[in-house]
């Protein structure tokens, strides 16, 4: 088994090569869960719906969030009753949103609806939330404590951060099946995601970077900073506002506790070194997933350093 923790659309894209390399069934996605909200009512896990988009093939690749060429008419609709329309759910998008709300309304588990949503889609790899406890980011900025969508979506993610909190990690427990997916791994990816935003909340469930520090399997980490800068996304500016050093290293040094390899980007080999001195294995290559091929690169190179026969 291949387990990934994944969140957001570095994740979503390294995950379409990762599953052209090895078959679906075998891989294992543990989603961050800490962009969770309630929208209209709906329970909207966005990144396990980006993931799960992406894999089905029907994501909105140039918007990068939800299902390709969905139409807006029930949220349209919304703004007449006065209900504030930032968050743009297409009316597809909200069908999964929906379904997921009818199941845990019904009793369901976040696990179980996420399991149904997979199979809905005709997917064969297996999508776990990191938790099913309320775990939320919240972002601490001059104007105090912003919800994530707040920030992320209404606000564009152009307010200064000042720390970021995982309210509700300290109660969490990690989702069924998640601690045994790390204990069974033949090799575990963290994908190139935003390290505090998408993978932060995942390692803030209690026993999570517990149980990545002790498995046998050994753990790689894809950096989403290239020369600098993250291709898309708050990554750098935020790495930057609270004080830490916007590279590859910046990166390892946050998950160096568990890792075994660094992947990162050809532009930033002159930084090898200074991740070897924290005691990881470093492989640089072409880390832009600017197609399909490349993608597909990406993963091979990556479960060959961590030792899987592909």
């Amino acid at each position: 088994m291949i387990v990934v923790l994944a969140g957001g659309t570095g994740a979503a894209r390294f995950l379409q090569g990762l599953v052209r390399v090895v078959p679906p069934e075998r891989v294992t996605i543990i989603s961050n869960v800490g962009d969770d909200c309630q929208m209209y009512g709906l329970h909207v896990s966005p990144d396990i719906d980006m993931v799960v988009y992406h894999l089905a093939g029907v994501a909105d690749e140039e918007r990068t969030f939800g299902i390709r060429d969905d139409t807006f008419a029930v949220v349209e609709a919304l703004a007449r009753f006065g209900y504030e329309t930032w968050f743009r759910l297409g009316d597809r998008d909200l069908a999964t949103c929906l379904h997921r709300t009818n199941l845990l309304r019904s009793g369901f588990g976040l696990t179980e609806a996420t399991a149904s949503i997979v199979r809905a889609f005709g997917l064969a790899c297996t999508v776990l939330p990191a938790t099913e406890a309320p775990l939320r980011t919240r972002i601490r900025t001059d104007d105090g404590l912003l919800e994530f969508q707040d920030y992320f979506v209404r606000r564009r993610a152009e307010v200064p951060v000042r720390g970021i909190v995982y309210q509700g990690a300290e109660a969490a427990l990690p989702a069924p099946g998640v601690l045994e997916a790390i204990e069974q791994a033949e090799a575990i990816i963290v994908a190139p995601s935003n390290p505090l935003l998408s993978i932060g909340p995942i390692l803030a469930v209690p026993g999570l970077r517990e149980a990545l520090a002790s498995t046998p399997a050994r753990v790689g980490a894809i950096s989403p900073i290239v020369g600098g800068a993250t291709l898309k996304g708050p990554a750098d500016r935020i790495m930057r506002e609270l004080g830490m050093e916007v590279s590859p290293v910046g990166v390892a040094r946050l998950y160096a506790d568990f890792l075994d390899v660094m992947v990162m980007d050809q532009r930033d080999a002159a930084l090898a070194s200074r991740v070897e001195a924290l005691g990881l294995d470093v492989v640089t290559t072409d880390t832009i997933m600017s197609s399909m091929d490349k993608k597909v690169a990406l993963a091979r190179t990556v479960l060959v350093s961590l030792g899987v026969e592909v």
